[in-house]
């Protein structure tokens, strides 16, 4: 049998590999025979991961990270009918069961069955159902048929591998934050954050016919990879308000939509830049219009321990609800429902209609690098850092 090894939280600012349990198709006590065994591709360094190895949130040592999860197919279940041994696939992040009543809804994000502490589940993920994460050689996925999304030509998805693997979160989550904010034809965006999943989502703007894409962040180095492909760009370091911002590129204080790619972790604006966890969305408010919506795809967690401010660590923020309320808003928050967008969004990468491991700067790393790459990406380097255990993505590019 063969070895496996596995991305591992060791306690705040520190992730080791470790040499981890060959997965089986087992769950609890009982055989998963509507499992997979995956060979991982790809498997990304996601910014809710850095959430965890910062020490902000409850996750215990020794967990393995990893939801973003891109693999063929090396064994299945004897119940999985529609998928084959040697199959790539991408793998949502949101682990669903496919039958209760929230996957049939199409909430995929917050099904009923495969977490026992709360909605929804996730791979290598705290307070998600425990479930054993994907930046490993090789990786378990349950409810096969239902949740994994298949490449219809293996050889087409390698060529593209780096686009594909984006498709496991970061691009329907930035997607998702784009649709729910209205963002169409002829529209005006602000993207708060310049991280990968900000940059993600700025693609995704363009992708839906937005005709102004601005994007909002502190670091430099990452607005400049969102000038680079055409997003017009303001540096939150500075003091002017947003809004005073926005009027120069627009010639109005306001825009059509509003995303939130930041989450829990935001800044106020300006020289100092200290922790305000309301930030952007109390940001975002100002400058989106009178009837507009707020798409709130960063995330915010129900306990930070790590926050500076006593009501934040218990997930207790102060938003401006009442400004939201008179400029008759409307919010989507949550985790996004990956299959709802996934296959549209392959379709759309395998048909050249998009690239977001350009946006994202898409920067692929053996997994021993993974310590490396976490660091650099707490940095903030401008990169969406992509962990390759066998060496078939770069074999591949």
């Amino acid at each position: 049998m063969a070895g496996n090894r596995g991305v591992a939280y060791e306690g705040r600012g520190k992730v080791e590999i470790h040499n981890i349990d060959y997965p089986k198709l087992v769950l609890g006590d009982r055989k998963c025979e509507h499992g997979v065994i995956l060979r991982v591709v790809a498997t990304n360094i996601c910014g809710s991961d850095q959430h965890m190895v910062r020490g902000r949130t409850t996750a215990p040592s020794g967990m393995i990270l990893g939801h973003e999860i891109t693999g063929e197919i090396i064994e299945k279940g004897r119940d999985v009918e529609f998928l084959n041994v040697g199959d790539l696939v991408s793998a949502p992040f949101n682990i669903a069961c496919g039958r209760c009543r929230n996957c049939k809804e199409g909430k995929t994000g917050i099904c009923l069955n495969v977490n026992p502490s709360r909605p929804g589940a996730a791979y290598g993920y705290v307070d998600m159902g425990g479930w054993i994460g994907g930046q490993a050689d090789y990786v378990m996925c349950p409810y096969a048929d239902f949740n994994l999304l298949k490449f219809p030509d293996k050889e087409q998805a390698m060529s593209k591998i780096r686009d594909l693997t984006l498709l496991s979160d970061i691009f329907p989550t930035g997607y998702h934050g784009a649709v729910t904010a209205g963002v169409t034809t002829g529209s005006t965006v602000y993207v708060a954050g310049a991280g990968p999943v900000g940059l993600a989502c700025a693609e995704a703007c363009r992708l839906l016919g937005a005709a102004v894409i601005i994007v909002g962040d502190m670091n430099t180095e990452r607005l400049a990879q969102a000038q680079s492909f055409g997003c017009e760009t303001i540096d939150l370091g500075k003091d002017a308000a947003l809004p005073d911002h926005i009027a120069q590129i627009l010639g109005v204080p306001e825009v059509d939509c509003a995303v939130d790619c930041v989450g829990f972790e935001a800044r106020a604006h300006g020289e100092k830049g200290e922790e305000a966890p309301a930030t952007v969305l109390n940001s975002l408010m100002t400058v989106a219009r009178a009837g507009g919506a707020l798409g709130i795809p960063g995330l915010y967690v129900t306990d930070d321990p790590g926050s500076a401010d006593e009501k934040a660590r218990s997930g207790v923020l102060g938003i401006r609800i009442g400004l939201g309320w008179a400029r008759s808003h409307h919010f989507t928050t949550g985790q996004c429902p990956v299959m709802r967008y996934n296959r549209q969004l392959m379709m759309a990468i395998l048909h050249d209609k998009t690239q977001p491991a350009k946006a994202t700067n898409v920067t692929v790393i053996p997994l021993e690098k993974a310590p490396e790459g976490y660091k650099d990406f707490d940095r903030g380097a401008a990169k969406k850092f992509v962990l390759d255990p066998h060496g078939l993505a770069r074999k591949a590019a």
